[in-house]
């Protein structure tokens, strides 16, 4: 019997039914709005990259790049924020969104962009390479952020001088993506005060 092989490659026009489906499983009872920021990037021209993890045949991860800004001292700097990864939950854990987030990361290397953020699980990100933002100078775009989460990598074209607050491009705050609320803002941020 051969080992099933996961192709990590650009999405196309043809997939976006399938990314869909990815997305609103993966995100569970966000699914929905997660998929509606997905295609209002798009729309509002944001997107940069899309990737697909296809497993014989069949999509069963997304990962997303979508432009958005550091407001830096000299002048607002392009940057690029990961969002979202999602891998359908009976192929989580095969290491099929770490073959998308690595191929994520050499696109936005690739892009020419100076960084590249996101808001995710410290233990999760930081074991592939992320470091916390604010360790290198960078603001969360919100307090519904828990510092730990808000996750960076940076590349070559990164100067000294572009640190300060990440701006989220319109659709991320038009439906409301950015941070978490209350109760689960709450209990991660003492999970994070305890470890």
């Amino acid at each position: 019997m051969s080992t099933p092989t996961v192709l990590v490659r650009s999405a196309r026009p043809g997939d976006a039914a399938a990314v869909r489906r990815v997305v609103v499983a993966a995100f569970e009872d966000h699914g929905e709005d997660v998929a509606a920021m997905v295609e209002a990037l798009e729309s509002a021209g944001h997107r940069r990259a899309s990737l697909v993890a296809e497993l014989d045949g069949e999509v069963v991860g997304h990962v997303q790049l979508s432009h958005s800004w550091l407001d830096a001292r000299q002048r607002l700097v392009d940057v690029l924020v990961l969002s979202p990864l999602g891998v359908l939950p009976a192929h989580q854990g095969a290491g099929i969104g770490t073959r998308l987030l690595v191929a994520a990361v050499e696109a936005a290397r690739d892009s020419g962009a100076p960084a590249v953020f996101l808001e995710g699980s410290p233990d999760y990100y930081s074991a592939r390479g992320w470091q916390r933002g604010s360790a290198l100078g960078f603001e969360r775009p919100s307090v519904r952020i828990p510092d730990p989460a808000f996750q960076v990598v940076t590349f070559a074209a990164r100067e000294e001088w572009m640190t300060g607050r990440l701006v989220y491009c319109d659709p991320f705050w038009a439906l409301d993506c950015v941070g978490l609320r209350d109760p689960l803002l709450a209990t991660l941020e003492e999970k994070f005060a305890e470890g």
